[in-house]
């Protein structure tokens, strides 16, 4: 064998490797896409499970979820005064509601109707507040 066709054919085994590689992390990142798409919706279904054992919720829209991740930030809204790390919030567009969840404890900390009609084109939050107290 020359030095020539030695090197054509590891130049072949290298270059195979590494298509096989590329592959393969291509195939795990998709498959990861998929769980993380596929956890998501299940976090969000049994969270709306939990809130509709508290709260009478719509049932003919999915609420769009968020988590408070600075509550220092929006303790100036009325809505996120009571708010903690790691509460949820549960928008409601169609129905014009917002609900703030809070896991640990299983309550529902502030429930407020919104204006989803707002001209300046921004998401709308939560105006007014109401506390829930069920006697828990």
């Amino acid at each position: 064998m020359t030095k020539k066709s030695f090197k054509n054919i590891s130049l072949g085994v290298i270059i195979l490797v590494v298509l096989s590689l590329g592959g393969f992390f291509y195939y795990k990142l998709q498959k990861m896409k998929k769980n993380s798409a596929d956890m998501v919706k299940k976090e969000s279904q049994e969270l709306l499970s939990k809130v509709s054992r508290l709260y009478l919720v719509s049932t003919k829209e999915e609420p769009t979820i968020a988590t408070v991740s600075d509550p220092d930030k929006l303790k100036d809204q009325a809505f996120f005064s009571e708010s903690k790390k790691g509460d949820k919030v549960l928008i409601f567009t169609q129905a014009g509601k917002a609900v703030l969840y809070r896991p640990d404890i299983d309550k529902i900390i502030a429930i407020a109707p919104f204006d989803t009609s707002n001209n300046s084109g921004t998401n709308p939050t939560p105006e007014n507040k109401t506390t829930t107290n069920s006697g828990n």
